[in-house]
């Protein structure tokens, strides 16, 4: 059972999360299911079995070590919290928060492919960025911080350097000793699923289409590389034509923007979540021009995304088909409608409920003293 401080814990970073689940502008969700969506949070399930300063004891300068880390990393490199956003997001997408993807080795089986190498992950950056951290923290605390806790942790950090909002993080995360490739080609979304598809996979993973509208927000902050997205401006599904749910605005402005640029690169350009999973000749193909992934002028973590899906203006196809159902696109026009703090707080929200995902604690798993090796 979870102690009286992580209840305690639980229920005051819940009272301003359950005042964000009261309806914004534009939708109607009943409060009983909000509230039933926070009491889930106080069963002794995945959420609870972590703990509030797990490495109070053990290492309680920890957090501070990913903290500093990630202020270095960031000033240095503007574009590592859209990059470990995704790193984030493909690690407990598939079967949880356990450190899986960032696994170099198969166990010694040269036949057995590892998680990393499945088509939808090979463009993910920032692992050279968690192995920094995993250093510094071996240096202070020897083989107690897990590799599962530091991505979800300088995660939060990245977001917040990165002006989005702040979120608590409980700890106690262990690390998989397994990686699953197949797992991961079949179950992390695409760039050109529809809302059906893209609203059945996270529901499989437990998220509403609230939590999913919101969390697509990812997409506010990275980098969209032109080769995901010319067959949209050119030949969408084979038509020879332009997807017509792109405005005429955005797709000369596309068609501008990518324009030279032959260089050629094995690993497009990074981005938040979903907004590289690929087929295997996109992976291939060589613009290494890349777009803002809301084509606007704002930067940051506010409503330009949202907004930019009412002007027909996603980049990509799942993120513009949020706005093909009305029970996605009454959330699209209510985290529009206001001043971002409502998208901030259930995006927020939706990390924690993430960051908890079928993770290992106790005596399952175990701390990687190298992230990329399975013992």
């Amino acid at each position: 059972m979870p102690s009286c401080m992580n209840i305690w814990f639980i229920l005051m970073v819940s009272i301003p999360m359950i005042i964000s689940l009261t309806n914004p502008r534009g939708e109607s969700e009943r409060s009983s299911a909000a509230l039933h969506s926070v009491s889930c949070w106080l069963s002794p399930d995945d959420e609870t079995s972590l703990e509030y300063d797990f490495y109070r004891e053990t290492c309680p300068q920890a957090e501070a070590i990913v903290r500093s880390s990630m202020a270095r990393i960031y000033y240095k490199q503007k574009d590592v919290p859209a990059a470990l956003l995704r790193l984030f997001f493909h690690d407990c997408f598939i079967l949880g928060c356990d450190a899986s993807i960032l696994l170099d080795d198969s166990n010694g089986d040269k036949n057995r492919s590892i998680e990393r190498q499945a088509v939808p992950n090979k463009s993910l950056e920032g692992f050279d960025k968690i192995d920094l951290i995993k250093e510094e923290l071996e240096e202070a605390c020897p083989g107690v911080v897990s590799c599962a806790d530091i991505v979800s942790v300088a995660t939060r950090d990245g977001i917040v350097l990165a002006g989005g909002p702040f979120y608590p993080v409980l700890t106690g995360r262990r690390d998989s000793t397994s990686s699953y490739y197949q797992e991961a080609l079949a179950g992390i979304p695409r760039p050109d699923d529809d809302i059906t598809q893209t609203l059945h996979l996270f529901s499989r993973r437990g998220f509403d289409e609230r939590e999913t509208v919101s969390l697509l927000g990812g997409h506010s902050i990275g980098k969209i590389g032109c080769d995901i997205i010319q067959k949209r401006v050119s030949d969408f599904n084979g038509t020879g034509q332009p997807d017509p749910s792109i405005s005429p605005d955005l797709i000369k402005e596309i068609i501008q923007k990518c324009q030279g640029g032959n260089q050629t690169t094995s690993h497009p350009p990074p981005s938040p979540l979903t907004s590289l999973e690929m087929n295997e000749s996109a992976v291939r193909l060589s613009n290494l021009q890349t777009l803002s992934s809301s084509m606007s002028s704002g930067v940051g973590f506010d409503t330009h995304y949202y907004r930019g899906l009412l002007r027909g203006r996603g980049l990509l196809f799942s993120d513009q088909q949020l706005m093909a159902e009305e029970k996605t696109a009454r959330l699209v026009r209510a985290y529009a409608s206001d001043d971002g703090s409502t998208f901030r707080m259930d995006f927020a929200r939706s990390l924690m409920k993430m960051s908890s995902l079928s993770v290992l604690t106790g005596t399952q798993g175990l701390v990687r003293r190298n992230c990329s090796l399975a013992s």
